[in-house]
């Protein structure tokens, strides 16, 4: 079961991630640009960008570590339970959500050493 030190950890093999806070919860930016924030709400759980068309896959997917709340709605996140979730999934939906706010340059200068 993932933690945030885990979350954290798998970005930080990104370029340019830091660790900062968000609404008084620990967050992750990239080049300033927040991606993620570990909710602190009672339903807790990861916050984290992502495209509007892969949120609303995951929730159809009816996979239970994803989930939203009506606050989400409409916005590009998808709320992650950690206790659900296998490490190399994760992993991808960070890098997803970190090439989303990266800006273009870093973006292109990380794909061209994948």
């Amino acid at each position: 079961m993932p933690t945030w030190d885990d979350v954290v950890a798998i970005a930080k093999r990104l370029p340019e991630v830091e660790e900062t806070t968000s609404w008084q919860t620990p967050s992750l930016k990239v080049k300033g640009r927040f991606f993620a924030r570990l909710r602190t709400e009672a339903e807790g759980g990861l916050a984290l960008v992502c495209d509007p068309s892969e949120k609303a896959a995951l929730l159809a997917s009816a996979d239970p570590a994803f989930y939203t709340t009506p606050h989400y709605d409409g916005y590009a996140m998808i709320l992650i339970h950690l206790d659900r979730i296998d490490e190399p999934r994760l992993t991808d939906l960070i890098e997803d959500a970190w090439l989303i706010k990266a800006p273009v340059g870093l973006r292109k200068t990380y794909e061209r050493r994948q």
